[in-house]
C-alpha cells in the first residue's frame, strides 16, 4: 500500500518575540531562525520519520532546493517536484513566549500547482492506495476528483480553513484529520461533539480524527467514537504538532494499528515536537517516539 503526500513547500523565516505583535506596533525580535516547512513538507516529514515509505508531490522555486535535499536524506521520493521559476512560498512565524505561534503565508510555488504535475504524481498509485492533502497549494479539489476517481483513499487536513472548502466534493474524504477550528469553519459549530456529529452527518462513510490541544483528541465514524488525552509537554514552539499528529496517526493506521494506539503513537509524537523549536527538524524519529511510548 502506497501514500501519495501532495503539498506545500515552504521556506520559514521565524521570529521569537515577547508576544505577537499587534496593530501599529513594531517590536524587536529576540531570535530568528529559518527552517524548512510548511504543511505538506512537514507532514511528509512525519510520515517518513514515523517509518513510512512516502512520495511527495509538490513545486518549490529554485530557492528551495535545500527542502527536497533534506526529504531526501531522509529518503521520500522526490520524483514528482518541479522546480518553477517563479519564487518558492515561505511562512513569516511569530512564536511567543508560551511556545504559541502566529503565521503569515505567502503561496509562492505552491500556488503553481498544474493538472500534469496532478496526473504524473498520481500515475503510480492503485486503488486502495492513500493519498494525503492539505490546503496551502491551489488544487486541492481537483486533487481530490482526480484520487477519488482512481480509486484512492483520500486523507484531508483543511488546514488552513477556507470559506470555498464547502464547495470542495468532501463527500469523496475517506478521513478527516482537522482541530477545532477548522471543524468549526466546516460545521458552524464550536463544541467538539457537536462538530463531530455535524460532519457524520454531513459525511456518514468518512472517519473523522478531531485534534483539541491540551484535550487530547478524539476519532470519530459511523460506529464509535474513541478518545486520547494529551501528553504533557513543556511547549517551546507547536508550529508543527499538528502536522506531526498527522503523519503519525496515518502511518499507524497504514501499517494495520487499531485506532487506540494510532491515536496514542500521534499524541506523544506531537508532545515531543512541541518541546522543541522549529517545524519539521523538530519532529521525532519513530525509535524515540516508541521508547517513550514503552518507558
Amino acid at each position: 500500500m502506497k501514500i501519495l503526500d501532495f503539498g506545500s513547500l515552504n521556506i520559514d523565516d521565524i521570529y521569537a518575540l515577547p508576544h505577537f505583535v499587534r496593530p501599529g506596533e513594531t517590536i524587536a525580535s529576540t531570535g530568528y531562525a529559518q527552517n524548512a516547512g510548511g504543511k505538506g513538507f512537514n507532514q511528509g516529514v512525519a510520515l517518513r520519520k514515523a517509518g513510512c515509505a512516502v512520495s511527495f508531490g509538490g513545486a518549490i522555486g529554485r530557492d528551495g532546493r535545500f527542502l527536497v535535499d533534506y526529504m531526501n536524506e531522509l529518503g521520500v521520493d522526490t520524483g514528482c517536484i518541479e522546480e518553477l521559476d517563479v519564487p518558492t512560498g515561505h511562512a513569516i512565524i511569530q512564536v511567543d513566549e508560551a511556545g504559541g505561534n502566529c503565521i503569515i503565508l505567502f503561496g509562492g510555488a505552491n500556488r503553481c500547482i498544474s493538472d500534469a504535475l496532478i496526473d504524473r504524481a498520481l500515475a503510480p498509485m492503485d486503488p486502495g492506495d492513500y493519498v494525503l492533502l492539505q490546503n496551502e497549494i491551489n488544487a486541492p479539489e481537483r486533487l481530490i476528483e482526480k484520487a477519488y476517481a482512481k480509486g484512492l483513499n483520500v486523507v484531508l487536513n483543511p488546514s488552513p480553513a477556507a470559506p470555498e472548502m464547502k464547495d470542495w466534493p468532501l463527500d469523496k474524504v475517506s478521513l478527516f484529520i482537522l482541530n477545532e477550528v477548522e471543524g468549526g469553519d466546516l460545521t458552524g459549530e464550536t463544541d467538539p461533539e457537536a462538530i463531530l456529529d455535524a460532519l457524520l452527518a454531513r459525511f456518514p462513510n468518512a472517519r473523522i480524527v478531531l485534534t483539541l490541544g491540551e484535550q487530547g483528541s478524539v476519532y470519530a465514524d459511523a460506529t464509535q467514537r474513541v478518545r486520547q488525552a494529551a501528553f504533557r509537554a513543556d511547549a517551546v514552539d507547536t508550529t508543527a504538532a499538528g502536522d506531526t499528529f498527522t503523519g503519525y496517526f496515518l502511518s499507524a493506521v497504514l501499517e494495520g494499528k487499531d485506532v487506540p494506539y494510532a491515536l496514542k503513537l500521534a499524541s506523544l509524537a506531537s508532545s515531543i515536537t512541541v518541546s522543541r523549536p522549529g517545524a519539521a527538524k523538530s519532529i521525532p524519529m519513530l525509535d524515540e517516539v516508541l521508547a517513550r511510548m514503552e518507558g
